[in-house]
């Protein structure tokens, strides 16, 4: 790479052990970034895992450059996410094959590091300090708040406070700190104040909104997949624990007389044997699973829904965020957001009345809703829909979001 490197341009670098430009990953949301420093003449160089996080069979270029980004990928990575073990291994020789390549860079003028590993940012705060250069902090998601809220760990425990001094080191150190909505903004003053140098940017949709609507009928994702005459409720993202959806089985199960709807759930993660148990278990034909689809095909998987669900754990809240919300109102469809009501999602959903808020468990409640807008004309869940684009284009728009996270990393 060095012959290639040059040292006139200002040059930021980035430590993600996930970088695949994917809708599937957090590594999407980076390469937009990335690729938007470049068009403003940065040079970015990226360094990630040459394995798939979630599966770490699958296998990645050493080096590649993408869009302008140059991804440099080490080995030895990342070995899955089958235990919390697992997932530090794979994080510990990331980071110190990522920092010693970095440290070797003729230059750099800004550092990057997000939550993936959640142990990433130290290892962004050591580099930092060493070369002299400003860090700036995306908080994805905060740990060791969510392994303690799934039970993992416990709060007091001392890797839970080995999490937290790291927490609290990263936010003193970082020049500026994002956070994804407003709950997880207090969630992390609450470890440390920081509100003097924190932005909250919410993700965006990884598909620009303009353009038509996708038709059911003139989706070729609907007729691929045998879905031209179905009223489709679909699950389009990361299937995890912290994404319950029990509730929207049980709807399933007890909705299996009803022919011409389909519970579609799109994605992987550990939460989806969940899902193919249930439907061992209960014989759902009504269910069905496919995997990630990938970004080019994105607008047509989405478009193919009639209802999307999304869905975030009651003690998540301010710890996750759910970004497949604005997918899904991106191609203009309503949303039905399993979790509380307390939550930047209901507050997205019911504020603007683009869809409906039900309470993990009420699954009665849950029956009703959606036996009822099967029924309903068309024309009212195409109305929500656009209302939910409308919302997308003004508040949650990826070039304005994208821009706002870039005007970040250039802020003196």
């Amino acid at each position: 790479m060095s012959p290639l490197f040059d040292r006139k341009k200002r040059t930021l670098v980035v430590l993600s052990q996930v970088y695949v430009p994917d809708p599937a990953s957090v590594g999407q949301h980076m390469h937009d970034v990335s690729v938007e420093m470049v068009r403003r003449g940065w040079q970015v160089v990226v360094f990630a895992s040459d394995r798939g996080y979630d599966d770490p069979s699958q296998s990645y270029k050493r080096y590649e450059v993408v869009d302008g980004v140059r991804v440099v990928r080490v080995p030895w990575s990342s070995f899955g996410k089958s235990s919390i073990a697992v997932r530090l291994a794979g994080a510990g020789t990331f980071l110190a094959q990522a920092s010693l390549l970095a440290s070797a860079l003729p230059r750099i003028d800004h550092l990057l590091v997000s939550t993936s590993p959640p142990i990433c940012a130290l290892a962004g705060v050591a580099l930092s300090r060493a070369r002299g250069v400003p860090l700036t902090f995306w908080a994805m998601d905060i740990n060791p708040d969510q392994i303690v809220a799934t039970g993992s760990i416990a709060a007091d425990s001392a890797p839970a406070r080995a999490f937290d001094w790291m927490n609290r080191q990263v936010l003193a150190h970082a020049r500026h700190v994002v956070a994804l909505d407003r709950f997880m903004a207090e969630r992390l003053n609450r470890k440390l104040a920081v509100h003097g140098k924190l932005v909250t940017i919410p993700p965006w949709p990884h598909m620009d909104s303009s353009g038509p609507l996708v038709a059911h009928a003139d989706n070729p994702f609907r007729a691929a997949h045998g879905l031209r005459d179905k009223f489709v409720v679909m699950y389009s993202g990361n299937l995890s624990p912290v994404h319950p959806v029990a509730t929207i089985l049980e709807v399933a199960r007890r909705m299996q007389q009803e022919p011409n709807v389909v519970f579609l759930f799109i994605g992987g993660g550990l939460g989806r044997r969940e899902i193919e148990d249930a439907v061992r278990k209960h014989g759902l034909s009504n269910v069905r699973t496919l995997p990630y689809q990938p970004l080019s095909e994105l607008r047509h998987s989405l478009s193919a829904a009639d209802v999307h669900v999304v869905s975030m754990g009651d003690a998540m809240v301010g710890i996750v965020h759910p970004s497949k919300i604005y997918g899904a109102m991106a191609v203009g469809r309503p949303v039905l957001v399993l979790g509380p009501k307390s939550s930047h999602l209901s507050e997205i959903v019911v504020g603007n009345d683009v869809g409906w808020q039900i309470e993990h468990g009420d699954v009665d409640g849950c029956e009703r809703l959606l036996r009822s807008l099967t029924s309903q004309p068309a024309q009212a869940l195409l109305e929500r829909g656009q209302r939910a684009r409308a919302v997308v284009d003004g508040a949650f728009s990826k070039r304005a979001l994208c821009a706002q996270f870039c005007d970040v990393l250039e802020a003196p």
